[in-house]
């Protein structure tokens, strides 16, 4: 068996009682953290392990990126500052350029910026999924997969709804797997009719897997639903039994004390993707009180041609200021509400709590350590603060998966950077000349 100590830092294990550990150890088995403590103490009782020096830095879990498309990143900076861009500017570029190489470049590059900044697993909805699944075996990541579905033709589908069966091939090959949970992504409401939501969820709990959906986020899509059924979209996918704690919901911008009620009743989690929605203009979610009535929140980056980059730590400083200004309180939306919520909150939002989320006996050793003897994070008397308020994506020092180191010292150990760099700089000139032909 294979034995790894992580030491000399302090761990902010995110457990139950979000204890706090200084000077303290984590002993890793394989792929399971088998003891927490004092490093002293720890450091006399196991010789034989893979040491890695936390150098008093911060130990703590990985970051959770709840909703993104990764391979989005190779449209980085296209289309910007345009209005009703996805139906003018995203569907169209898609249905034109989006193949299994693009897919496989642009999943690369965004995982390699997630592994950077500390991001451990990540839950995306897109094309070819197949592909995003390898690449994240080859990066090292954990991740839940969901092939996206619309009533339309789409890259890899010449049919409308033809991701349905796409996603049942998807399912079925990668169920088994420690790393890659697969799931079913109807893309909106306003992309799927009610009569394909329902068989959506039946295949959803015929294989135990969750459902990825973009909800209440466009302001057509709220128009929408009010002029045909006088309800909100949430209300309409009440009326029709679609809604299930298996729907991870992205976004929930606009919605209803109401909605809110629905939310929770039916144990629906949200991911607020706060950065992403306010480059589209879109509404602040109420995620403070989503919170106060115990509806699981996660946050998310959305794709990188939405919100730009993969990085959590900004997502959760933007998240405690936006919702102070939301409600137009400074106490609300702490530093610690937000750690919270790239983590161990975050872990149960995508139903994975029991084995990530936290640094306890028993779950698996996704981990992270930022470093905090730089400019920006001294002084540090808080470190939830330090790590909202302060750090950067860059004050990441390494990077766990599954007991593998996938980067240390700002090196990634899966993958070559410049090989991806190559490979992306082909695409930008392949993607050029489309769409100038």
């Amino acid at each position: 068996m294979s034995y790894k100590c992580i030491y000399n830092g302090t761990i902010l294990t995110m457990n139950e009682d979000r204890h706090i550990i200084e000077k303290g150890a984590i002993i890793i088995r394989d792929r399971e953290i088998i003891e927490i403590g004092d490093c002293k103490e720890l450091l006399s009782k196991y010789h034989d392990c893979e040491m890695i020096d936390g150098k008093g830095g911060i130990i703590m879990p990985g970051f959770i990126n709840g909703h993104c498309h990764v391979s989005m990143s190779l449209f980085r900076t296209l289309g910007e500052d345009v209005p009703d861009r996805l139906r003018k500017y995203i569907f169209p570029l898609e249905e034109n350029i989006v193949d299994e190489k693009l897919v496989r470049v642009g999943a690369k590059l965004s995982m390699a910026e997630m592994i950077l900044g500390g991001v451990t697993t990540f839950v995306d909805m897109y094309y070819y999924e197949d592909e995003v699944a390898k690449v994240t075996k080859e990066m090292g990541m954990r991740a839940i997969l969901g092939e996206s579905v619309l009533n339309k033709k789409t890259p890899d589908s010449h049919k409308p709804y033809g991701g349905i069966d796409y996603s049942i091939n998807f399912i079925e090959k990668w169920k088994k797997d420690d790393l890659i949970i697969p799931a079913i992504g109807p893309h909106a409401t306003y992309t799927n009719d009610g009569e394909h939501l329902l068989k959506i969820k039946d295949i959803a709990h015929k294989y135990d897997v969750p459902i990825l959906m973009h909800l209440s986020e466009m302001d057509f899509e709220i128009e929408r639903f009010k002029n045909e059924y006088g309800k909100t979209p949430i209300e309409y996918l009440d009326s029709i039994g679609f809604l299930c704690e298996k729907l991870i919901g992205a976004h929930c911008v606009y919605t209803t004390d109401n909605d809110m009620e629905i939310l929770k009743k039916n144990r629906v989690s949200v991911i607020h993707n706060v950065g992403a929605n306010a480059k589209s203009a879109r509404p602040i979610a109420p995620i403070h009180r989503m919170l106060k009535k115990d509806i699981s929140v996660g946050i998310g980056t959305d794709g990188p041609m939405s919100g730009n980059h993969q990085d959590i730590i900004s997502v959760m400083h933007q998240y405690t200021k936006f919702q102070k200004v939301r409600e137009g309180d400074r106490s609300i939306a702490s530093a610690l509400s937000a750690v919270e919520l790239g983590t161990i909150r975050g872990a149960k939002a995508i139903g994975l709590d029991k084995i990530i989320g936290s640094i306890e006996v028993g779950k698996r050793a996704d981990i992270i350590i930022i470093d905090t003897n730089t400019p920006n994070m001294l002084p540090l008397y808080d470190y939830y603060a330090g790590i909202v308020y302060g750090a950067y994506a860059s004050n990441v020092t390494m990077t766990m998966v599954n007991g593998k180191v996938l980067m240390k010292d700002r090196k990634l150990l899966t993958t070559e950077l410049s090989h991806i760099y190559d490979e992306v700089s082909q695409m930008k000139d392949i993607i050029l000349n489309m769409i100038k032909s």
